[in-house]
């Protein structure tokens, strides 16, 4: 009998600019929770001191899509693992402009003498 296998890229951020690439192989028909749990037994140990939030916050996505745990991989995915946002990101684009001030970012970053704002 032979059980086909799949190959999956296993990808997670534990930090900004950088980035985890763990090529993974299952058995064909396997779901997000089940690899997750072959994860842990078998790669995750290595990543744990990295991970700085709960397990319980998971948010899973293939290809840079959200997905429930219950979708099924399929083969050449790439399953990523999302940490939670520190900041909403409005509120941090909110600061920044309100740092870099209004003459200096956006459509007012460049203007020529005489003309009107935002051209």
């Amino acid at each position: 009998m032979n059980v086909q296998r799949i190959s999956v890229l296993f990808c997670y951020s534990p930090r900004a600019r950088q980035v985890l690439e763990i090529p993974c192989t299952f058995p064909g028909g396997i779901t997000i929770a089940h690899a997750w749990a072959h994860l842990i037994d078998n790669e995750i140990p290595a990543l744990q001191p990295t991970m700085s939030f709960p397990l319980t916050e998971l948010l899973w996505g293939v290809w840079g899509r959200h997905v429930p745990s219950e979708h099924v991989l399929k083969d050449g995915d790439r399953l990523e693992l999302y940490r939670p946002l520190k900041v909403d990101p409005k509120v941090a684009r909110r600061q920044r402009f309100k740092k870099q001030g209004a003459k200096r970012t956006g459509l007012f970053a460049k203007r020529r003498p005489g003309s009107a704002a935002g051209y």
